[in-house]
């Protein structure tokens, strides 16, 4: 594989981005135009490096961990569940869940009778209160590139197919409502999701960074990038 540095010139936030767990999609525009222009050379680059570049066709990008090792985290879960609760309220109405959930939008004043209808769910997700729901869950998926928040309304982005897919694959042979409220373990994406480089160290992600403890993102792209060049010259 021949790399040409020059012409990744987003490659340290694109690396920053994905590393943390973001979803990169068009509303991330400068990102976006950069890895849909030399996709190529990024994933086999990230794949020399030990991690997986995801394209969606339906536009986002996103790091995946190996499927095989990797632990589904408590983050995974609450946006699933939570992605489950939204399409069972929305049906409720009369709202069509796809319309909503596919580059639709949410009002923060429909949390409270959402959180009061699913309260036992939202329990077991450690959710009690609606500060808890925006902090532990909405926030999360702004922070990951699921959704947008503008004057108390979240927007869902292209990457919240990710869930939907789930939604999707659960609901093909049973009533959904019956699937939510029984004891059925839900498939979940798997996300890595990090606050600071050292928690990303306590977690059970299956890449082991506590050789490297005492570097920073951009030095450990830096040096991995050396260590590739090195074993393409040789």
């Amino acid at each position: 594989m021949h790399l040409d540095l020059n012409e990744l010139s987003q490659l340290a936030p694109i690396f920053r981005e994905l590393f943390k767990g973001f979803h990169i999609s068009r509303r991330d525009p400068e990102l976006y135009a950069q890895l849909s222009n030399f996709q190529d050379q990024y994933r086999g680059l990230f794949k020399a490096l030990g991690f997986e570049l995801v394209c969606d066709t339906r536009g986002f990008y996103y790091f995946v961990p190996d499927l095989a090792t990797a632990q589904v985290n408590k983050t995974a879960q609450r946006l699933s569940l939570f992605t489950f609760i939204l399409v069972e309220h929305l049906a409720d109405q009369g709202r069509d869940p796809m319309a909503v959930l596919d580059g639709g939008s949410l009002g923060r004043d429909e949390l409270p009778s959402i959180l009061d209808k699913y309260r036992d769910l939202f329990l077991q997700a450690e959710v009690q209160t609606q500060e808890e729901l925006e902090e532990k869950i909405l926030r999360r998926m702004t922070q990951l590139g699921f959704a947008s928040e503008d004057n108390g309304i979240y927007r869902f982005l292209p990457p919240m197919h990710r869930f939907l897919d789930v939604c999707l694959s659960v609901q093909q042979d049973r009533d959904l409502a019956a699937s939510l409220h029984s004891n059925l373990a839900l498939p979940v994406p798997v996300l890595v999701v990090e606050e600071t480089t050292e928690q990303l160290l306590e977690t059970d992600d299956p890449l082991d960074l506590s050789e490297f403890a005492d570097e920073t993102e951009e030095q450990a792209l830096a040096r991995a990038i050396a260590e590739e060049q090195q074993e393409i010259d040789a």
